[in-house]
């Protein structure tokens, strides 16, 4: 099949020069016959394109990869095989920040969780314990039954995905229209009409949402299925989903009792206030619960995106090398790992950090929401409930971005900026954004993630009913418990996610910097592709 490159001009000519130049330099000279084409390392990689059309104008060429000495019987690792010509910590500023921002996350948590100590007999003790001025004990449990409702959740939801990949799609929509409407309903019997209103309104823009992807949902379960198989023969993704997962849950522990370990620190009147030294006041515990909360975002999000590097790793070592003779690379999920913990840490804390912002701002936004909504205010629950829907069309776009950056430092070792730049131009240039806009995973999954959100939001505010702490009487707390609960389910849900997510970015990004692997090593699978999804065959050769 004949693949005519484009030709591009103008900023993408100044992109492509240099990284061709070091692409060129490190190309291996090797011979080998595969699938009817004589391959000759850098002079095949430059006839291919040439004899069919000028080369695309990007940033860079294919990736900087190097096949092994074949006659040594050995197969080189990762970091052989994705070299970084000059390896160096890239967006430095940005780790020693986050490290700055953990080490205050800790000492937070250190000192309020001491003061929490040392006044535990005043604090409750269980799930009806009594403390009529703060969060408690009482809470504690909640957050401990959210936590394992979140994790068990989202394991399940994951070996769905995995067991029933050609259902997994349409099980996620149901279920998520069928828990809106429940929830809705449920709320509007108690009288809790605002959050009522506001969850048919979210359960009927589900409703609409899934409807118009019923056409692209073929095109989908190709791509969800070619992942999992993927995950399935190589690297140790499912492994990477387990520990990440289990590192959420434990950090979600962690900021779960420091949120309340603050109430009881710093909230006036508290019996742990005199504890240690500080004053107390509503405003210290708002700053605190402010920064803890912030922390977490950026914190797990760093956690997401460490896997996200990792995982990209392990596919892009698929798609460059599992057809060829040296097959694939040894220690790929090791090497990327130790990539994204080391010169990469910069740049995924980087991009981590604007998601961060974003979400916060949402959660507070949130926050207000629900507040409005528990005095009965329609009108301000509707406004905040649309100012929450723009900051969310805010935070796709970074996230959008940040998702294919990441796979490309996988592979390239780019600093954050310049991978973002590099990454939007490829797939403007070649058509692969139409691509990833057909693809429905990245939506199901968060809705999937949407769903164990709202179930742990349900859950507390079921239990916050039913037990009826004292500190609660005016129903105050309600919106704030209501809101962590989901936070926690929904950032736990995320991580576990994050292996299929990586699959489907890493997939597109080799796929838009050098289809011809995809055309020439994978035939069945393009052809397959092609067949749900005509449209490939354009973009692929526009």
């Amino acid at each position: 099949m004949a693949y005519n490159q484009p030709q591009h001009g103008g900023q993408a000519d100044s992109y492509y020069q240099q990284g061709q130049q070091d692409y060129n330099m490190q190309q291996p000279q090797q011979s080998y016959q595969q699938n009817g084409y004589q391959q000759n390392g850098q002079q095949d990689g430059q006839q291919n394109y040439q004899s069919n059309g000028p080369q695309p104008q990007y940033e860079q060429g294919p990736p900087q990869y190097s096949q092994p000495d074949y006659g040594s019987g050995q197969k080189q690792d990762y970091t052989q095989t994705f070299k970084i010509a000059k390896p160096k910590f890239n967006d430095l500023w940005a780790a020693i920040l986050f490290l700055a921002v953990f080490c205050g996350f800790t000492a937070v948590s250190g000192i309020t969780l001491y003061g929490y100590s040392q006044t535990k007999s005043q604090q409750g003790d269980g799930i009806y314990g009594s403390s009529t001025l703060e969060l408690n004990t009482n809470t504690i449990v909640l957050f401990a039954f959210v936590l394992v409702t979140a994790l068990v959740l989202s394991a399940a939801y994951f070996w769905i995905i995995r067991a029933f990949t050609k259902q997994a799609i349409w099980i996620t929509g149901i279920l998520q229209i069928v828990f809106g409407l429940g929830t809705a309903i449920v709320y509007l019997i108690r009288g809790y009409y605002s959050a009522g209103i506001i969850y048919l309104i979210f359960a009927a823009f589900y409703i609409v949402c899934f409807i118009s992807w019923i056409p692209r949902i073929p095109f989908s379960v190709l791509m969800l299925q070619t992942v999992i198989d993927v995950s399935k023969n190589y690297g140790h993704v499912f492994v990477v989903s387990m520990i990440g997962g289990l590192t959420a849950t434990a950090f979600g522990a962690w900021f779960s009792v420091t949120i309340v370990a603050i109430y009881a620190k710093y909230n006036p009147g508290s019996p742990a206030c005199n504890t240690t030294s500080g004053s107390c006041s509503q405003a210290k515990v708002i700053g605190l619960i402010a920064f803890v909360t912030f922390a977490a975002y950026w914190i797990s999000e760093v956690i997401k995106n460490v896997i996200h590097v990792t995982i990209s790793g392990v596919y892009g070592s698929w798609y460059f090398c599992a057809q060829k003779p040296g097959g694939f690379p040894r220690n790929a999920t090791r090497g990327a790992f130790k990539r994204a913990m080391t010169y990469s840490f910069g740049s995924i804390s980087f991009g981590s950090l604007l998601v961060a912002i974003i979400q916060f701002l949402r959660q507070a936004c949130s926050v207000a929401r629900q507040n409005e909504a528990a005095q009965g205010n329609v009108l301000g629950s509707i406004f905040f409930c649309v100012l929450g829907c723009f900051i969310g069309l805010l935070e796709w776009a970074i996230t959008f971005i940040n998702e294919y950056a990441f796979s490309y430092i996988a592979l390239y070792g780019k600093a954050y900026v310049p991978a973002a730049k590099a990454t939007w131009h490829m797939m403007k240039d070649r058509g692969v954004d139409a691509l990833v806009n057909g693809c429905l995973i990245n939506p199901v999954l968060t809705m999937g993630a949407v769903f164990v959100a709202y179930v742990c939001s349900f859950l507390a505010y079921l239990y916050i009913t039913f037990t009826n702490p004292e500190y609660n009487s005016t129903g105050s707390y309600t919106p704030v418990v209501m809101a962590f609960a989901f936070l926690i389910g929904l950032q736990i849900c995320n991580i576990f996610m994050v292996p299929i997510k990586s699959g489907v970015a890493t997939f597109f990004v080799a796929m838009a910097f050098d289809p011809e692997v995809l055309m020439r090593e994978f035939p069945d699978l393009y052809h397959r592709m092609v067949g749900v999804y005509p449209h490939v065959q354009t973009m692929l050769h526009a």
